[in-house]
């Protein structure tokens, strides 16, 4: 419920939000550490309970990612990744530099189901390796590799963490859940016209860079900062292939996307089941299980969540909304939803999309509600927004990994970055109403 006037929660709310906002820009603390000190202020000062910050640690967006981490390290640790790899190896070696963006599709594909930060941390070094074999240039290939996750990532709802956040915070807010595949009509034809674009003018945007002959550092020499993505060295080791182990992982993972899909269970249990049923089966000990969790994003998002509710709570969320709507009532709900992407987007260059995700959803919500209209475009146009992080090497981590791997100069995520952001924001505007009418 908003407020007639402004409250200490209101206020104290907005103070937290904006320190938090400060600290993660700066860089200098850890963005989970930054968000659990915003969640902690908050919850002494009783604008959140107990209850609240028990709520956000065990919502269906942190059980669907942890279990999905956990399975995606019980695929890694049995070698399946590392089999698919070699597999792409000799393809290359055999179609040159087609099967080289053939790789960087299927890992695309990949990327729907299982979180781009292990996929690109695994594949980078592989991108990287066969260009120099083939004698082309890894740069050519490696920026479009993470933009492609990224990309393909939009296009299911466990795809990024960005997607399960959106609808954890939207359910907060009264809203239903999405399927696993409702999204996809919109992310596909995006992530379409993103592959589309980077084929055909990436390599001349970034003719002077690929020119220049940096070194390019060795996957064991890739920075990350853990305070995004946790310890990277984790996906980076080689593992023996066990089919057995292999068959079942797989399987298991199919089953919990195949159970969530058709609506039997939402992807948050069909995910936890699958995760313990794998500890069961012996496929992956408990301790290796603890040993995929990537705790620092789990903790992350959950503190991210409680700041979240609080905006909800106090009213500032339906304060902002009442701002924003009284600047656009006359224009109506299409040109709200282009000014509610716009943000978003410039928002996710400068911070992560954990943080995005829960300072716009519900501002999306109330806007929505304010215009008389459905929330639901407004809610996807925040999904996809929140993860188009093109322009800029530290909007998104697996930009990143490359932005090191490759040698590459910050303007050259500007120049391809850029029109990309661009695009994607166009077909966005006109696929979303369609799918998702008003």
């Amino acid at each position: 419920m908003a407020n007639t006037g402004v409250t200490f929660d209101q206020v104290l709310t907005l103070c937290v939000l904006v320190a938090v906002v400060a600290a993660l820009i700066w860089d200098k603390v850890r963005s989970d550490v930054v968000a659990l000190s915003g969640a902690a202020v908050l919850l002494i000062a009783g604008v959140v309970r107990p209850i609240d910050v028990q709520s956000a640690f065990a919502s269906p967006a942190i059980i669907a990612l942890a279990s999905l981490f956990v399975i995606a390290y019980a695929l890694e640790l049995s070698g399946l990744l590392d089999r698919a790899i070699e597999a792409a190896v000799k393809m290359c070696k055999r179609l040159g530099s087609a099967g080289i963006w053939l790789m960087l599709g299927a890992i695309g594909v990949v990327s729907c189901f299982l979180n781009s930060t292990p996929i690109v941390v695994l594949g980078a070094p592989v991108v990287r390796d066969v260009a120099s074999a083939l004698k082309l240039p890894p740069k050519r290939y490696l920026m479009p590799l993470s933009y492609i996750t990224v990309l393909t990532g939009c296009c299911t709802l466990i795809g990024t963490s960005t997607n399960l956040l959106v609808d954890d915070m939207a359910r907060n807010a009264g809203q239903p859940r999405f399927g696993i595949f409702e999204i996809t009509p919109v992310g596909l034809p995006i992530a379409l016209a993103g592959a589309i674009y980077l084929f055909l003018f990436s390599g001349k945007l970034m003719r002077g860079s690929i020119a220049d002959d940096s070194p390019v550092p060795d996957r064991r020499d890739v920075d990350v900062p853990n305070a995004q993505v946790g310890d990277p060295t984790l996906f980076a080791e080689h593992r023996a292939f066990q089919p057995a182990k292999a068959a079942i992982a797989f399987a298991v993972f199919v089953g919990a996307i195949a159970v969530a899909a058709v609506g039997i269970a939402p992807i948050a249990a069909s995910a936890f089941a699958g995760a313990v049923l794998l500890i069961l089966l012996r496929v992956i000990t408990a301790d290796e299980a603890y040993g995929g969790l990537r705790p620092q994003i789990l903790i992350l998002i959950a503190g991210m969540v409680v700041i979240g509710l609080a905006m909800e709570q106090s009213g500032l969320a339906a304060t902002a909304t009442g701002a924003l709507v009284g600047s656009m009532q006359e224009f109506g709900p299409l040109t709200a939803l282009i000014v509610l992407y716009g943000v978003t987007m410039v928002l996710t260059e400068l911070l992560s999309n954990a943080t995005v995700a829960v300072l716009v959803t519900p501002i999306a919500v109330a806007l929505a509600e304010s215009l008389g209209v459905s929330p639901r475009p407004f809610l996807v146009a925040v999904m996809m927004a929140g993860s188009a992080a093109f322009a800029t090497p530290f909007g998104y981590q697996t930009n990143v990994i490359v932005y090191q791997m490759g040698g590459y100069r910050y303007m050259d995520f500007v120049k391809v970055g850029l029109p990309l952001n661009l695009i994607t924001f166009v077909v966005a505007i006109v696929v979303i109403p369609i799918f998702f009418p008003f």
